[in-house]
């Protein structure tokens, strides 16, 4: 049966709405006055024996009316009565002023904290998130259809971003800065050229990022390859300004030393910039631009030993931190860092071992960067490798008129994600059901993704020229649509995902890690994927899976399930559920295991996925993460380390909080000896397993294997 809404829109009637609706109102009323669920079934029985194709909503609801009296239940018809009339209110109602003045009094705690890189204090910040919540408050009352709005509402999908929806801009991006480079770009009317030298070029770098980062929402990467060309235009400059002025005069190998020690010189300079630049800049929403460095050692690239030098300075520069206010040196947000693993850098003999030795220890002080296996995604994306967006996701292969495949220059439309573990907790084990609730439920997220998708067509490269026409995605003319760029698969849109080990919980009662478990949670991943593969082929869109959406999302439906279902056991009890694949961090699971236990999910959420490993102690374990980082290269595309690392909130630092020779707790940077002033999380022998932290007043440390 077709249900009609009150927009004319056509959906699947969904038995499931009026069992909940009746239920809301039974809820508040006494026991008496109640239905039973058999009398509920009664009702939904009624309107599915008049056996039509389709029905108006308000034709369902009439007859749930009359039923009811019909019951002599006559409270709840008039409960039910208000249920109606009050929904309908609330789908007009303007919300933004609670939220808004939460945000100005402080008190609007989901949304300051939402995101890191903002500081929801500050008034420029401020100016955006007000802006956000205007922005959400109109897109669930005006720009979203109503069904789509009360699933968001009620958890079963989450329609990531509402606060920029009301704009025509989109999620992510690869920035094409070679184009930018070679061909020049535009900012504030002003022509920036070709750079000539490197120090110019990470500058102009930066300029781009915080430009980019003010016209769109999510992150954006830039592949650090394209910056050695100009270190070699330094060094040749540098070579023929000595030439001409001291050729007589000096030894050719005084003059390469001495180009050798300016190019030094300028490399470590150019480098500062970028950290700095990117630390320090605010763009135009008040935050730091959200951005990801990729950082490739190309054997086909002409100019790889100017890239290892840049590598190797960028990873110096963070492990030795930045200063803060209090002249500590702290780990930067920003950027984020993704290091390519390939046959010459795998910790096997290559070339560029000792790059990949520096990236090691980087992770441990720094937690950044990232591990990719060229090896690995050559297998699961025809034999290229590229960097994730901003945001994590990947983009699906595509080929230019010339048969050539593209990247950077493409971007994410936006993402839904789907609840897993809701429809688990709704099917009760029940196999059939649960199919059929996942199917309508990816229906509805194909209709938000499509709204996605309609609210950027027709839209004109003059919303944003640093991305349209002035070579960060295209070259377009002034007042040309971007349609073309939304189709044939050149940019993504993402359906993410939430809580595939809870659903697998829910539906077979053991962990996804058995043997059952597993196989179920396999049938789960290649159903999602065979959506988007679906849509793909209907539409010509490039929909992908994508893998660990957002970390906050986790705990947002598993509040609302918890709410609406109680506490259930290892469920919403936890407060969160796992995001997308990942194996819970409850489970007894070592290090190498788990990262080839989620490699299998990897390839089939091609549209975006990343692996972590909770490692203790990071520092004093480089050996033991060499060998991770070798494991990662021969079994998963994309991994990274966490740890829970001490700080000192007297001074800010975040390094390893020593014991003393009088056993005490001390700050090796301000020498704070209160240790209620600090956190000391972790301070174990480098065991991979799990470890079980206290982190009561005591900061007791507990672990299967501990030096104290």
């Amino acid at each position: 049966m077709k249900v009609i809404k009150r927009d004319g829109r056509s959906v699947e009637y969904d038995r499931q709405k009026i069992v909940t609706a009746i239920q809301k109102a039974n809820s508040d009323l006494p026991n008496k006055a109640r239905v039973t669920q058999e009398q509920i079934n009664e009702i939904v029985s009624y309107v599915e024996n008049q056996n039509k194709k389709r029905m108006l909503v308000e034709d369902i609801q009439d007859m749930i009316e009359q039923q009811l009296m019909d019951m002599k239940k006559f409270e709840l018809a008039k409960k039910y009565m208000l249920y109606r009339y009050t929904r309908a209110l609330v789908r007009q109602q303007n919300t933004t002023d609670e939220s808004i003045l939460g945000l100005i009094r402080h008190t609007n705690k989901e949304v300051m904290d939402e995101n890191s890189n903002k500081n929801a204090v500050t008034a420029s910040t401020q100016r955006d998130l007000i802006a956000g919540e205007v922005s959400k408050d109109l897109t669930r009352r005006m720009l979203l259809p109503e069904n789509i709005s009360k699933a968001h509402e009620e958890g079963i999908l989450h329609f990531h971003d509402a606060d920029y929806f009301l704009q025509p801009i989109f999620n992510c991006c690869l920035i094409n800065i070679k184009d930018m480079f070679d061909n020049g770009t535009m900012m504030n009317g002003k022509l920036i050229e070709t750079p000539k030298s490197f120090q110019v070029a990470c500058t102009v770098m930066t300029q781009i990022i915080a430009s980019v980062a003010s016209s769109q929402y999510g992150g954006q990467s830039i592949n650090l390859k394209h910056l050695g060309k100009y270190l070699r235009v330094s060094k040749e400059k540098f070579y023929r300004e000595l030439k001409t002025k001291h050729g007589d005069q000096m030894s050719e190998e005084l003059i390469n030393e001495i180009v050798e020690d300016r190019l030094q010189t300028e490399l470590s300079a150019g480098v500062q910039t970028i950290q700095y630049q990117i630390n320090t800049l605010m763009t135009t929403n008040g935050q730091s631009p959200f951005v990801t460095l990729f950082l490739e050692l190309d054997e086909k690239d002409p100019y790889i030993e100017e890239t290892a030098m840049i590598v190797q300075e960028i990873l110096k520069q963070r492990m030795q931190g930045i200063k803060n206010e209090k002249g500590v040196y702290v780990t930067p947000a920003f950027p984020k860092l993704i290091y390519v693993l390939d046959e010459h850098n795998c910790l096997k003999g290559g070339k560029y071992d000792y790059i990949t030795k520096l990236a090691v220890e980087c992770s441990s002080k720094r937690m950044y960067p990232d591990y990719i296996s060229a090896k690995k995604m050559r297998e699961n994306y025809e034999g290229n490798v590229f960097s994730p967006m901003g945001c994590r996701s990947f983009l699906s292969p595509w080929k230019d008129a010339q048969g050539n495949y593209k990247f950077e220059g493409r971007f994410n439309q936006g993402v839904v994600s789907i609840n897993l573990p809701q429809i688990g907790i709704l099917a009760n084990k029940d196999e059939e059901k649960f199919w059929k609730l996942l199917s309508e439920r990816l229906e509805l997220c194909h209709e938000a993704l499509m709204c996605r998708h309609h609210a950027l067509q027709n839209v004109t490269s003059d919303v944003s020229p640093i991305h349209w026409q002035h070579g960060a995605i295209a070259r377009l003319k002034p007042g040309e649509k971007i349609t073309p760029l939304l189709k044939n698969g050149y940019s993504t849109i993402s359906l993410g995902y939430i809580g595939l080990y809870e659903v697998t919980l829910l539906m077979t009662g053991k962990s996804q890690t058995t043997p059952e478990g597993e196989v179920f949670a396999q049938k789960v991943m290649k159903r999602l994927r065979m959506a988007c593969e679906t849509w793909k082929a209907e539409s010509g869109l490039g929909f992908g899976l994508y893998g660990t959406p957002a970390e906050s999302l986790c705990y947002r439906f598993a509040r609302i399930d918890k709410q609406r279902f109680g506490e259930i056991e290892d469920i919403t009890d936890k407060g969160y559920y796992t995001n997308s694949y990942h194996v819970d961090v409850r489970e007894h699971i070592d290090a190498f295991s788990k990262l080839k236990f989620e490699s299998q999910f990897q390839p089939i959420s091609s549209g975006g996925a990343i692996s972590y490993v909770e490692i203790p102690n990071m520092r004093h374990n480089l050996k033991a993460l060499e060998e991770l980082v070798k494991f990662i290269y021969d079994n998963i595309q994309y991994a990274e380390f966490n740890t829970k690392s001490d700080y000192c909130h007297e001074c800010g630092y975040d390094g390893e909080i020593i014991i003393n020779d009088n056993n005490e707790w001390e700050c090796p940077s301000c020498h704070n000896k209160d240790k209620h002033k600090m956190n000391v999380t972790r301070r174990t022998c480098g065991y991979l397993g799990e470890n079980f932290w206290n982190v009561g007043k005591t900061k007791e440390i507990k672990a299967r294997v501990t030096h104290l």
